[in-house]
């Protein structure tokens, strides 16, 4: 079995261990970003990485350059679309041909969509996740020690209120912009991942759930969706200044390799440990006081169980 680490104040790569005998699943792995360091440096200590996004020639792009920097890395791809549930609830069933799985990382989220609005951000940053992990749990409880790691934003601490509403519904949030639509699905993240660790523990199901941030990390993001023509500029303005205050993606994947690899209790958040955890080593954070509430834990479980479909066990 793979060693976990013992927790530390201030985290480093260097303290991650053997991963061989794992098996993991990292969503939205595209080569530059977050989800691409965190499978290249579980794959480099020897873990079974299975790569899972949308694009097949994302996916063959990420598993040539880790192979390229990994000879021995083993590698599977997984194609699916998390805005799209008839793809997830597809790739599910593809996935059980895998076997046990002993992490989950659900690492890809979108900002502001090009085409699909609010549905289509919820989709992709949260209910996707949440019905992907769903129909793995079966695997990870197989695992014996299973393990979810759910990618949130410092942008999770912007919303005042944690009412949800069904982003398909004509009565939604109205006007909410799409970065104000990002942050609620940030929170959302946290949500999803102190709800699961909860549920797991009182029905004594060996599997918990941690979450990560990135800090500001250099990763475009700001560029994806609705920056094109005569917005694209300001989109680029944001873009440079999380580049400049901020750090590499790199050093972005380092949080949520710490929840994914450090012996942590569940419910743990992992986020850079310099000032307003813009940047710096990994290390556990607070969230805002929002996530913790219980009964919008509850709130949104329900609402993301009638939409996915999926009821957890």
């Amino acid at each position: 079995m793979a060693r976990m680490e013992q927790p530390v104040d201030v985290w480093r790569l260097a303290d991650i261990g053997d991963q061989a005998g794992r098996t993991v699943v990292v969503t939205g792995p595209s080569v530059g970003g977050i989800g691409y360091f965190t499978a290249l440096e579980l794959a480099r200590r020897g873990a079974r990485v299975v790569l899972a996004g949308r694009s097949q020639a994302k996916l063959d792009e990420a598993a040539g350059a880790i192979a390229a920097e990994v000879t021995q890395a083993s590698l599977e791809l997984l194609r699916v679309d998390l805005a799209d549930l008839d793809s997830v609830r597809a790739a599910g069933g593809r996935a059980g041909s895998v076997g046990a799985i002993d992490l989950v990382v659900n690492n890809a989220g979108v900002m502001a969509p090009a085409t699909g609005g609010a549905a289509a951000q919820w989709a992709t940053n949260h209910y996707g996740p949440f019905l992907l992990t769903g129909l793995l749990l079966p695997q990870l409880i197989a695992s014996g020690a299973g393990r979810v790691v759910t990618v949130s934003s410092l942008f999770h601490r912007v919303p005042r209120s944690a009412r949800f509403d069904d982003p398909r519904s004509p009565h939604g949030r109205g006007r909410e912009s799409a970065y104000g639509t990002y942050g609620r699905t940030k929170l959302a993240n946290l949500l999803f991942t102190y709800g699961l660790d909860r549920r797991c523990r009182e029905a004594e199901i060996p599997v918990k759930a941690l979450a990560a941030h990135p800090g500001f990390a250099g990763t475009h993001l700001a560029l994806n969706g609705p920056f094109g023509g005569r917005a694209r500029g300001a989109g680029a303005v944001l873009d440079a200044v999380i580049r400049a205050t901020g750090q590499s993606p790199a050093a972005g994947a380092q949080p949520t390799l710490m929840a994914a690899t450090a012996d942590l209790p569940g419910t743990t958040f992992c986020g850079p440990s310099g000032p307003g955890e813009f940047a710096g080593h990994p290390q556990v954070v607070r969230a805002a006081k929002l996530a913790y509430d219980e009964s919008a834990q509850d709130h949104l479980w329900t609402l993301s169980e009638q939409i996915t479909g999926l009821h957890y066990p």
